[in-house]
């Protein structure tokens, strides 16, 4: 059986220092998956793998190390749909879960926003909240929940 990993789409995540301490009180490794280097603390529980700036590199060495045993952190719809379809658990880091229930709903959702954002012509429509305080305490709740289940 393997071992529990948190496997983190790094480049743009806001919570990863949320998910050091998580995975510190758990003793669950994490690895960071990035385009490039980015900064982590020095602990035997952390690696950082770098991916390259390759389209979507980063995200198929994610998929590709996710398995039944792993909790896969990361905003990318698509990339969240392919996790869940090896087993994995998914969170954003606002602390929503994706599932296999939902994630079809998401994808349609996106395909139709892709489309919209295509017709405006450069016009904007708006994009995402901010990231606020409340986002960063529901991903902490979000990843204690997920990392006891995953033991």
């Amino acid at each position: 059986m393997a071992e529990p990993l948190i496997l983190v789409d790094a480049d743009a995540c806001p919570v990863k220092e949320e998910i050091y301490k998580a995975a510190w009180r758990h003793g669950i490794a994490v690895r960071l998956v990035a385009g490039s280097y980015l900064r982590h603390p020095e602990h035997p529980l952390i690696s950082m793998q770098m991916a390259g700036d390759g389209f979507d590199a980063a995200d198929d060495l994610i998929a590709e190390a996710a398995h039944e045993r792993s909790l896969v952190i990361t905003a990318d719809i698509l990339l969240a749909e392919r996790c869940l379809e090896k087993g994995a658990a998914v969170l954003d880091p606002k602390g929503r879960a994706f599932t296999k229930n939902s994630i079809g709903s998401q994808v349609a959702t996106r395909a139709i926003m892709a489309d919209i954002r295509a017709g405006l012509d450069g016009q904007g429509i708006g994009g995402a909240k901010p990231f606020s305080k409340a986002d960063r305490s529901a991903f902490s709740n979000a990843i204690e929940t997920a990392l006891r289940r995953l033991k």
